[in-house]
């Protein structure tokens, strides 16, 4: 069985589906996902996200404001009233983007630095999402970031010493389809290099789906092409790769439950 570290199930469309959601989850479980993790990156849709997989205990959630749509602080009132429900297993998806925004960068790290100590407060691990700000990420991550809580590094696509300095932190990561991708040859070096018990697999659906479908859209049930390519990479069976990144889930956002 296969966890999808990271997904968006609010944010998929399920029209294609008898059952809408539900037929979506079971195409996912059919396909060997046992478990999932639905990403909060907005404050106000939250609870319309969290109604959605209220019913399953197997979906898990994290509450967060995404880099990208930090525009104040106002929320974080209620991101911490959030963070307390019990279904949230994680903060985030937090973290900097400068390749898209730059302007606002000092925001950004200001959201991120909230999110830390909250990820502090609550004893939650953190979803850290880092594009084109390496040096920024790692000083805050160093700075503020509880390293017995820890967290993940999710959608990794940096270089070598991006990753071994994230996982000196103690810190997971987390790849995604992109390792399919045709100009991936440099992540796929990377993942090589990225000790097993310290990795996780995930799809970002609806986005990044991989290849052999890519231009449709990214469901969880994809998972399972990501993790089947990484154990090839590795050398290792689709099943060993599958446990230990389960177990490395569990470790990090379900040990405290």
């Amino acid at each position: 069985m296969i966890i999808d570290s990271h997904c968006h199930l609010d944010k998929l469309d399920t029209s294609h589906y008898t059952d809408g959601l539900a037929g979506l989850i079971a195409a996912a479980q059919a396909d060997g996902v046992s478990q999932m993790l639905c990403i909060g990156v907005d404050t106000q849709q939250f609870e319309p996200m969290l109604a959605q997989i209220e019913a399953y205990d197997f979906i898990h959630a994290s509450a967060g404001l995404h880099p990208l749509g930090v525009t104040d602080l106002a929320c974080l009132a209620t991101l911490e009233q959030q963070a307390k429900h019990p279904k949230v297993v994680a903060i985030g998806e937090t973290g900097l983007d400068y390749f898209y925004q730059q302007e606002n960068a000092e925001l950004q790290q200001q959201a991120f630095a909230a999110h830390l100590e909250l990820s502090r407060r609550t004893q939650k691990p953190v979803i850290v999402h880092t594009r084109d700000a390496k040096a920024d990420t790692l000083a805050l991550l160093r700075e503020k970031a509880d390293l017995e809580v820890g967290g993940v590094i999710h959608c990794f696509t940096e270089d070598w010493p991006m990753a071994k300095a994230c996982l000196d932190l103690g810190f997971y990561i987390s790849i995604s389809g992109i390792v399919t991708f045709n100009n991936a040859k440099a992540l796929r070096e990377v993942v090589k290099k990225i000790p097993l018990q310290r990795l996780l697999v995930e799809t970002d659906s609806p986005y990044l789906t991989p290849a052999p479908f890519r231009g449709q859209q990214n469901e969880p049930r994809h998972v399972r092409l990501v993790a089947q390519y990484i154990a090839d990479l590795k050398g290792i069976s689709l099943a060993q790769l599958a446990q230990k990144t389960s177990e490395n889930f569990t470790d990090l956002f379900l040990k405290n439950l």
